[in-house]
């Protein structure tokens, strides 16, 4: 906490001395047809987004479509390429290319040449589906025949890497494209910190403190993909893509000593549990543009996941053969989804309505091998249809919108199953004062649907104590959340600073109650969820063209109520980068304090981390060194607060790992421009949990 605080006390100091300096903006001026704009350094704020137009020396300094997003430095984000992630607030941010959702390995594949410019919304509108944050990029593909990316990333102390190809190749109209990639983690050594108090329904309680003694992660993956693109400019868009995941194994293996508050025997602890599979997965996009600036959208996809999950706990005496505790789980998944979505979008000169309806159907079937080979199905349907107009008046722009969604769930052994009708209203109020500052009212709803493991009824036994068993009756929950922001631009200095303020009023949380000596975790929609956050985001030019910085710091007051049960939670998170670059060289530096989730009667945290990077550009080459977790230490847990088990987790990984990057790119030819993908349906196959503590 104090080396956040550190780091965002200097990065205030600078925000200071850049605004006192007198010096012009080095902004980029834009001409938006039909757009009231706001001009900055790099960022152009419109009445829905902020555009950021990367730099020569951002693109010149990036072999790949991370390493470009990293160099934007734009506020809120984190953006970490070693890892393969890409977070806003500590949530999740749906990133698409030209309108299309998009993997974090599709941004990899983009050629940094090819981004005309990045849009960041932090207010999506009803057609992205409840996303939290949308990261669009804009790509046109250069005058070039085909490219070639190729990028290998391995550590020097440990079996860890990630490597990576992609080609692209154009004929007239047409473009394909084919790829791979991999990622490797074996037996990567790690412990965890845990101990847990038990009170039992008489008032009695037990104490169980777990001491690590070993403990190894395998977590390694990899992706085929191929598509093809069919483009007749102003007219038609086709888009075929198919893309092949295998999960080839991700095992948590944990082995412990239990001492007992007691005075009973130590007990030697194994805890193992994981999965693999694979999911083939295959898209299909047409888009036709009409007279009068109107546009039709239709998308399908599909994927289908084929797979295998498994527990295992073991509790043994020192010295003793056989078990006091022998628990085993094994799911084999065979489940399918399928998603429709067609929109309608007409544009006038100073308004825009869009209109559209999709379709999502999931299709899971679960056999228990565990249990002799039961098998349960579970189908799900969701029906979605919005509505959303958009108008400027002159300084003033609003959003205004509608959605319905439905949704119906069905166990096809039990027969039971539930169904609802759920409004998401929508709206936004733009007002910019001057080119410098604007602020931005935001409304936005959207809803949850029980998961397969949350309505799974099938018990699942935990460790010696405690049992999991799913709930059939769960409803679909609500969110709702009101966001204020105050966008700001100064001499060498850009961000944001606002308020957030949410609620779920019948969250689906897990739900702890004794049956016997059972202590069973089900799942409820609770009394709701409540919070109120504070952030700030700043990006800074220290020195123009050769050193900045930005940065991200949250505090958030939280309240989760439940059956029998009220906790409040109050925490700092943020991030800090800072980046110096000349001469063909990159040093960057990153630190991170996850953010603090309350959920049910649990708080949980991601990562903590650090990275420090050095690379070097030259020519099609990209050389580069770095270090994952150069100072602390690894963490990642939980504390959970429920009066029949209180207990504490930290993961430690041994994370401080030196790696290299040797990156090429190589373009040739003539090449048309790509496709550009305004609305995305999204079918992903849901898989089984099998327990684990």
């Amino acid at each position: 906490m104090k080396q956040i605080l550190t780091f965002l006390m200097i990065l205030l100091l600078f925000v200071l001395c850049a605004a006192a300096q007198t010096a012009g903006s080095d902004s980029i001026p834009q001409r938006q047809l039909d757009e009231i704009v706001i001009e900055a350094p790099r960022v152009i704020r419109k009445a829905d987004m902020d555009v950021y137009h990367p730099s020569r020396s951002a693109v010149d300094n990036s072999k790949n479509g991370m390493q470009l997003l990293n160099n934007l430095m734009i506020p809120t984000l984190t953006v970490n390429d070693a890892l393969g992630s890409i977070q806003a607030a500590g949530q999740s941010v749906q990133v698409r290319i030209n309108g299309r959702p998009a993997s974090v390995d599709q941004v990899r594949n983009l050629l940094p040449q090819t981004v005309k410019r990045v849009e960041w919304i932090d207010n999506p509108g009803l057609r992205y589906g409840g996303a939290n944050y949308v990261l669009n990029f804009i790509v046109a593909n250069p005058e070039a025949g085909g490219s070639l990316m190729t990028m290998a990333r391995p550590a020097l102390n440990q079996a860890w890497g990630f490597y990576m190809a992609d080609a692209k190749f154009n004929v007239g109209r047409s473009q394909w494209e084919a790829g791979a990639n991999f990622k490797l983690t074996d037996n990567l050594k790690t412990h965890r910190d845990y101990t847990e108090t038990f009170t039992f329904a008489d008032g009695s309680s037990l104490t169980r403190d777990e001491t690590s003694r070993s403990g190894v992660i395998d977590n390694s993956m990899g992706n085929l993909w191929a598509s093809y693109n069919y483009i007749k400019p102003d007219t038609t868009v086709f888009v075929a893509e198919f893309g092949f995941y295998k999960k080839f194994t991700d095992k948590f293996l944990y082995n412990g000593l239990l001492s007992m508050s007691d005075g009973s025997d130590d007990i030697l602890l194994t805890d193992s549990h994981g999965d693999k599979g694979d999911t083939p997965a295959l898209s299909l996009y047409w888009q036709q543009n009409f007279a009068g600036r109107q546009t039709l959208v239709v998308d399908f996809s599909s994927s289908f996941y084929f797979g295998r999950t498994y527990s295992d706990y073991l509790e043994q005496l020192p010295g003793v053969s056989g078990y006091l505790t022998d628990i085993h789980t094994d799911i084999r998944d065979r489940n399918q989804a399928y998603a429709v979505e067609a929109d309608y979008i007409k544009n006038w000169r100073n308004s825009r309505f869009t209109a559209g309806a999709s379709y999502t159907a999931n299709r899971n079937r679960s056999e228990y091998l565990s249990l002799g080979g039961q098998v349960f199905h579970q189908r799900q349907d969701k029906v979605y249809f919005f509505a959303e107009y958009f108008q400027r008046l002159g300084k003033w722009t609003a959003t205004a919108g509608m959605g319905v969604q439905y949704t119906d769930f069905l166990f096809k052994e039990s027969g039971r199953g539930n169904h609802s009708w759920s409004p998401r209203p929508q709206a936004t109020i733009t007002y910019a004062l001057d080119q410098n500052h604007n602020f931005r009212l935001n409304f936005t709803s959207w809803q949850s649907t029980p998961s397969l493991a949350e309505t799974n009824v099938v018990p699942q036994q935990l460790d010696g104590f405690q049992w999991r068993v799913g709930n059939q009756n769960l409803r679909t929950a609500n969110s709702y959340m009101l966001t204020f922001r105050y966008g700001f631009n100064l001499p060498r200095v850009a961000g944001s600073f606002g308020v957030r303020a949410f609620t779920s009023p019948n969250a689906i949380t897990p739900l702890l109650y004794w049956d016997s000596d059972r202590l069973i975790t089900t799942y409820e929609n609770s009394r709701g969820l409540q919070n109120l956050s504070f952030f700030l985001a700043p990006q800074i030019d220290i020195i123009p063209g050769w050193l900045q910085a930005s940065g991200y710091l949250q505090y958030r007051m939280e309240r989760m109520r439940g059956t029998a049960y009220t906790h409040t939670s109050n925490a700092w998170s943020g991030n800090a980068s800072i980046q110096l670059m000349h001469w063909g060289f990159v040093l960057s530096g990153q630190y991170v304090r996850a953010q603090r989730d309350l959920w049910g009667e649990k708080i949980s945290w991601g990562e903590n981390i650090n990275i420090i990077e050095l690379s070097y550009n030259w020519r099609r080459w990209q050389f580069g060194a770095g270090i994952i977790m150069p100072f602390g230490e690894y963490d990642q847990g939980s504390r959970s607060l429920s009066r029949f088990n209180r207990n504490e987790q930290h993961m430690r990984l041994d994370m401080r790992m030196p790696y290299l990057t040797v990156s090429y790119n190589l373009q040739w030819g003539r090449q048309k421009h790509g496709a550009q993908k305004l609305v995305n349906s999204e079918a992903s196959a849901d898989r089984s949990t099998a327990g684990g503590r």
